[in-house]
């Protein structure tokens, strides 16, 4: 039986050996990319698998642009590098050829066996103005590979979607014309049906099947017998269960970049699960209402035992496709919660929540980490699952802490007391920078003009932490907002010229974290144009902003929201998901915070 996916869904592959199948009332081209860490193509343009070019190893070459397809994949014989593997469908070049896929009917994409029998299909659909689309990736996964429907078109077409994986503009537009210059092949005068399954043979340039003898080990051939002749292929073992989940199961190069990784798979992978979850129950509402509507239409089957039996037949077929889609929707959550326990407690400080264990052991780190954890990430559908939201270091633009107002789904409150939980949210956001920093590489400067936050940041204050005489009234605020412009000025002009060594010896070269409390009490117009400028070019050269304020006043400022109290606002730009942001805090009762604070003040002091 042939499972359909929705754009997002993922299904494990119980096979190393398979084929990927497209079907298309037009010519299309074919093509594949090997994908290694960071998401670019492994190797440059030889890990690019297009008509008339030599293909990757584990890969036979497409054909030329056609209405069906057949593109043979050995998973067990790509190179180790590589993490995924993209296919993708272009439109051909030439003239009578379609402009966009928008113009065309939906292609559909089939995952194969090695027998030949279909697993599974996806219609590519949704397109409109994109000449090359991302049909479905195979990535690898807790050591298992997987199939995901993925629909990513490009308006720019191939050159596009290659740029995106990190080959150079110029070589993109080269590869891109090569394949479309292949002549289309013709539409077959009538569907046939699929070929029988035949012995693997070697390659050949016109996208035949994948030779996966090992080169050295090529079996002797039976006299009188074809020198290529291998056995037929032995049945497909029954699908394994899940391997255990391991933690850092993830491509990097060292275990924290691993564990990174690793985070960010389980927040795709529960983004993907979700969509396809959603979509499979959008699917099923939309049958039963076109059913139902069907029944309406003719007035003489409106009322009667048929139209209840329709109509119980409708709800029937409903309740089956939801009660499938919450069954795989509950595998991956089974699965992905499985994982977050192993993970969670392996996560270094930098990743790791305040209740972890990791935290009591503290010890101010040699050099800075790669990413650090703001808090955790959850949807309605996974209440019990949160996965921790990661943004690498440094910076690359602010942080803004909404003391104002939330989101509940329906409306937006200002629940009493926000803003001293924004303080507080600030602080501890500012404790952990430090923390998870080498001593002196960050230095930390408080503007609070009124001193709402003095308690919010006592704790900081009192250990010496915060960067000498924190700003009270508008003449502070100008001076260090004066100073920091400075600095971002002369490190500019430094990088520009080439002349870093030229910096004042006096200049504080550890990264720069300026907070802002009770924005924008305390600024006049020339402090605010200040701001925005550190805003703006301060992220380049090392001066980060943290601000708490209301949202009309954080407007127009470039910065990351994050909120005190839990709240549905973090957009997903692929899947368009609302995902519930929940901030760091520390257990009850606990003393993490003055273990950690203590730890990291006395590192700092002169002769440590």
């Amino acid at each position: 039986m042939t499972a359909e996916l929705v754009r997002g869904q993922n299904q494990a592959l119980p096979w190393t050996r398979l084929e990927i199948g497209v079907e298309a009332d037009r010519a299309l081209a074919l093509g594949a990319v090997l994908v290694g860490e960071a998401g670019h193509a492994l190797g440059g343009a030889e890990g690019i698998a297009l008509p008339g070019a030599p293909p990757p190893p584990g890969l036979a070459a497409p054909g030329p642009p056609a209405p069906t397809h057949r593109l043979a994949v050995d998973l067990g014989a790509l190179p180790s590098a590589a993490t995924r593997l993209d296919l993708f469908l272009a439109l051909p070049g030439g003239p009578g050829a379609p402009a966009r896929f928008g113009a065309l009917a939906a292609p559909r994409v089939l995952l194969l066996g090695p027998g030949g029998e279909k697993a599974a299909g996806f219609a590519v659909t949704g397109l409109a103005e994109e000449t090359a689309v991302v049909a479905v990736e195979l990535y690898r996964r807790n050591g298992a590979w997987k199939i995901r429907a993925v629909g990513q078109g490009y308006q720019g077409g191939v050159p596009a979607l290659l740029t995106d994986r990190g080959i150079d503009p110029e070589t993109a537009r080269r590869l891109a014309a090569d394949a479309q210059a292949h002549p289309v092949a013709p539409l077959p005068a009538a569907p046939r049906p699929d070929p029988e399954p035949v012995p693997a043979g070697p390659a050949t340039p016109s996208g035949g099947r994948v030779d996966y003898t090992h080169p050295g080990r090529r079996p002797t051939a039976p006299t009188g017998g074809h020198p290529y002749a291998t056995p037929a292929p032995a049945a497909p073992a029954p699908p394994a269960a899940p391997a255990a989940p391991v933690a850092g199961d993830a491509s990097g190069w060292s275990m924290e970049e691993r564990l990174h990784n690793q985070v960010w798979g389980m927040f795709e992978d529960l983004a993907r699960t979700v969509a396809a979850y959603r979509g499979a129950v959008e699917f099923a509402e939309d049958r039963r209402e076109r059913e139902l509507d069907a029944v309406l239409d003719d007035p003489r089957g409106r009322t009667g035992q048929g139209a209840a039996d329709a109509r119980a037949a409708a709800s029937e077929r409903y309740e089956a496709l939801v009660a499938r889609a919450q069954e795989a929707l509950d595998r991956d959550l089974a699965q992905l919660a499985a994982e977050s326990q192993v993970v969670e407690p392996a996560l270094p400080p930098a990743l790791a929540g305040w209740e972890s264990p990791v935290w009591h052991a503290y010890r101010p780190p040699e050099q800075p980490p790669l990413s650090v954890r703001l808090g955790d990430l959850g949807l309605p559908e996974a209440p019990k699952l949160r996965i921790p939201m990661l943004v690498r270091l440094p910076l690359e633009r602010g942080l803004w802490i909404d003391a104002g107002r939330l989101s509940d789904g329906e409306g937006e409150s200002r629940p009493a007391g926000l803003r001293a939980l924004a303080a507080g949210s600030a602080a501890l956001h500012a404790t952990r920078l430090l923390a998870v920093h080498p001593p002196g590489g960050l230095t930390v400067h408080l503007l609070d003009p009124a001193g709402s936050g003095a308690a919010a940041f006592a704790g900081l204050r009192n250990a010496g932490l915060l960067a000498p005489a924190p700003a009270a009234g508008a003449a502070r605020v100008a001076e260090v907002l004066e100073r920091l412009t400075r600095r971002v000025d002369l490190v500019q002009m430094a990088v520009r010229g080439g002349a870093r060594d030229a910096l004042p010896p006096g200049l504080d070269t550890a990264e720069q974290l300026l907070v802002v409390h009770d924005f924008p009490h305390g600024f006049d117009d020339r402090a605010v144009t200040r701001l925005r400028y550190l805003a703006d070019e301060g992220p380049a050269v090392g001066v980060h902003l943290l601000l708490v304020a209301d949202r009309d006043d954080a407007a127009g400022y470039g910065l990351l929201r994050i909120t005190p109290l839990p709240d549905r606002h973090l957009a997903d730009p692929w899947v368009h998901h609302l995902w519930t942001f929940t901030p760091p805090c520390v257990p009850r009762g606990s003393a993490v915070l003055e273990t950690v604070v203590g730890a990291t003040a006395r590192a700092r002091r002169p002769g440590r």
